[in-house]
């Protein structure tokens, strides 16, 4: 159990999971679809790194490809959560800028 605790905590500092984390910030959020095309960027690359171990390439490039696949998957999938995430944002402030507006002008 404490492996897979600490093998989390490491993995936290992962590159593509701290720009995930960055782009799920509210200033990140903006940035979903397009970071969708650096998913389809590492699917791309699995894909040729893929035809490379069928025609002969050395077997450790297995590692890769697994790796290419699971952050192009991450990216590809956080594009439309990230376009969801960001209008409820936007809806939320906006209502509190219409209370906040209505709330001076009754004051």
């Amino acid at each position: 159990m404490r492996a897979a605790i600490g093998l989390h905590n490491l993995l936290q500092y992962a590159p593509t999971n701290l720009l995930l984390r960055w782009l799920r910030s509210r200033r990140g959020l903006k940035w979903g679809i397009p970071f969708m095309l650096l998913g389809a960027t590492y699917l791309l690359t699995a894909a040729l790194l893929a035809t490379w171990l069928q025609h002969g390439g050395p077997s450790w490039l297995n590692l890769l490809v697994a790796l290419g696949i699971w952050n192009g998957l991450k990216f590809l999938a956080f594009g439309p959560i990230s376009l969801i995430r960001l209008g409820v944002i936007r809806l939320r402030e906006s209502r509190q800028r219409k209370q906040s507006s209505s709330a001076h002008l009754t004051v």
